[in-house]
């Protein structure tokens, strides 16, 4: 039987875990908003200021599937049982205790940090020196992670070990679009919202890209799986240290992947402070709004291209297996978009003209990379990776296009 958590009970439960002592001074700082509509989140405080941030996973909310926590908590057991990835260890913070019985797992608060979602809301600049030391930063500890991890079969088979009793069915493959659409999802959506469902099934491109994505998706590294901005924390005082410090949070997604998605996934990101900018309305046309902007895409190309620039730095080699690796990424950045679009139908229940928008620009990078490569990181594929010389060098297996007409399954809405 599940342990619910409160805050109540949460002092006795860290006693009982030993990690608190009742006479220490140890009190509940307040309950944080969950990272998801799946977690009861407390922040406790101990002697000395030391926070610990309790999370527990909701049972009822999960469909009884309490894996997530597990795939943190094994993370963290694949940085205790090879020490040669210590130095990735520094990228995370510190997990306390986990309790797979009640999906429990408590971590050490960083509260010298802050996220970075929350550091650009307050922050409006991504072109110059010390503010694409941040993006510098972040593609550098990425790059580091996959590389550590690259092609290393024995990391790849301990982060397969499934919990206790339960079974492991693969590696999942999130390259995913929209599943199929039944006459429940009127009770299920806004009717706004169902012209995004409507726009999504006319664009048979959009779904043949993202199938061919899902094809050529290759597992072969530890990757994150989660890099919204939410999930990355930066430190406080990062402009007056030597090294600009950044940490992961949030785990939970973790596994065996493809590192074009964490790449395209951060990109995603930095392209949603563009988009969420957008000055919409019914009578602006789409490349109008695109360019009013309150934050112009060009704000924040220096950052994006820091980005990859820094990840391809710390991660050549990824380039002899996969030449197309910048597309891929621009491809899975426009998946991220379109899976936070029906996040936010499905969460919110919102959906406007913005998201329209979005759409459309997420229609671009799936199904024509190659010239998106040029409008997202403002230089071209070839500048990106020409200081990668030797990989450039080598020959490349020439990629086909498919001309086969695909054909889906998924129930269409009436008006394609």
């Amino acid at each position: 039987m599940v342990l619910p958590l409160s805050s109540s009970n949460v002092i006795q439960y860290l006693q009982n875990a030993g990690l608190s002592n009742l006479k220490d001074g140890t009190f509940v700082d307040s309950e944080l908003p969950p990272s998801s509509k799946k977690n009861f989140n407390l922040l406790v405080t101990l002697p000395g200021n030391r926070k610990l941030l309790v999370k527990q996973e909701l049972y009822i909310e999960n469909d009884g599937n309490l894996q997530e926590f597990f795939n943190e908590w094994l993370f963290h057991q694949l940085l205790q049982r090879f020490p040669i990835l210590g130095n990735i260890s520094a990228i995370a913070p510190l997990v306390e205790h986990f309790d797979e019985e009640n999906s429990i797992i408590i971590r050490n608060y960083l509260t010298e940090y802050v996220d970075l979602a929350s550091f650009y809301q307050n922050n409006l600049y991504f072109t110059e020196g010390e503010a694409c030391s941040i993006a510098i930063a972040l593609g550098t500890t990425l790059g580091v992670l996959h590389r550590a991890t690259f092609n290393r079969q024995e990391y790849r088979n301990f982060m397969a070990t499934p919990p206790e009793g339960q079974f492991r069915y693969g590696v999942y493959n999130p390259a995913q679009g929209i599943g199929s659409i039944g006459s429940e999802i009127f009770g299920e959506v806004p009717t706004e919202a169902l012209k995004f469902y409507i726009l999504y099934q006319c664009y048979e491109s959009l779904s043949a890209a993202i199938a061919e994505l899902a094809n050529e998706w290759h597992p072969c590294c530890l990757t994150h799986n989660d890099l919204k901005f939410n999930n990355i924390l930066v430190h406080s005082r990062w402009d007056q240290l030597d090294n600009c410090l950044v940490r992961l949070i949030d785990w939970e997604a973790c596994g065996w992947g493809d590192p074009a998605f964490d790449v395209g996934t951060m990109v995603a990101s930095y392209l949603g402070i563009w988009l969420h900018s957008l000055v919409v309305d019914p009578t602006i046309e789409l490349e109008e709004s695109l360019n009013l902007a309150m934050i112009p895409l060009e704000a924040i190309q220096p950052s994006i291209l820091a980005l990859i620039q820094a990840y391809l730095n710390a991660f050549p080699m990824i380039l002899e297996s996969r030449r197309d690796f910048v597309m891929r990424v621009i491809q899975f950045a426009g998946l991220t978009l379109i899976h936070q679009i029906q996040e936010m139908i499905q969460q919110r229940k919102y959906f406007n003209n913005a998201a329209i928008c979005k759409l459309h620009v997420a229609k671009n990078l799936l199904t024509r990379p190659q010239d998106s490569v040029m409008t997202i990181f403002g230089i071209p594929e070839l500048e990106i990776i020409k200081p990668f010389a030797k990989v450039v060098n080598q020959p490349q297996k020439e990629r086909k296009q498919s001309l086969v007409r695909l054909y889906y399954d998924n129930t269409r809405l009436r008006g394609c």
